[in-house]
């Protein structure tokens, strides 16, 4: 099985660029693909993947992390794709606290970003750009040569190993490159021996469990207090 795991901040692209990659490994026959989306509360995009006649299987981490989620479910995931007849999985999931990154070990680790965003936000999604492998732009028809540059360089300096594409995520262009690269992708023989590429937050406090009251006195686990002159409350 090989595996393409693509991340990114809501509404950036990343159902529209990874559909338009399908449509090129359709073509050429190279892969039987299966996809697995990930999501917090709803997804309808399920649909979409069922017109290119693709298995598709949709998982919602209601109360829990994404990416947390998927940590948990991603064995499952890989057994079900393999039931699908599949040999190439590709994982789309949400990315909210930017403080976790789901790449894991021999996967092939995408990072979709709006290039029409703010020159900080790839800063702020922390390890999804940092431990990624191919970095996305989407909306760069939006930017001036010199806007785009400017941002290609910043990213260059987050992650000066990543591979840098365009992607139109309405004519699909520049999505057939990065469709040619998943050849190129390690088999996996075994997901339950592969490793998450940065570790995920400690953060198992009194909300994570359903907390709902405010109060200090509510506050237990993994608790992280601002310092203000030494008080906190």
């Amino acid at each position: 099985m090989r595996i393409i795991m693509v991340a990114g901040a809501p509404a950036v692209g990343k159902t529209a660029v990874i559909l338009h990659i399908l449509n090129h490994i359709i073509r050429l026959k190279t892969f039987r693909p299966a996809v697995a989306k990930m999501d917090c509360i709803k997804s309808t995009d399920e649909s979409y993947y069922k017109a290119l006649s693709i298995p598709v299987i949709t998982g919602l981490s209601q109360n829990l992390c994404p990416d947390h989620y998927l940590a948990i479910n991603i064995n499952g995931i890989v057994n079900w794709a393999i039931s699908q007849n599949s040999d190439l999985l590709i994982i789309e999931t949400a990315g909210l606290c930017n403080r976790c990154a789901p790449f894991i070990t021999k996967a092939l680790n995408i990072c979709v970003i709006d290039s029409t965003s703010s020159i900080k936000s790839p800063e702020k999604l922390g390890p999804m750009v940092t431990t990624a492998e191919i970095i996305v732009l989407t909306k760069c028809d939006m930017l001036s040569q010199a806007e785009r540059e400017i941002l290609q360089s910043h990213l260059e300096q987050l992650n000066p190993t990543a591979e840098q594409y365009v992607v139109n995520g309405i004519t699909g262009a520049g999505s057939k490159k990065i469709a040619a690269i998943f050849k190129s992708i390690p088999f996996m023989d075994d997901i339950g021996q592969q490793k998450l590429l940065h570790d995920m937050p400690g953060a198992v406090c009194s909300y994570c469990v359903g907390e709902i009251r405010i109060g200090q006195a509510y506050h237990q686990g993994i608790v992280n207090y601002m310092s203000f002159g030494g008080h906190h409350d």
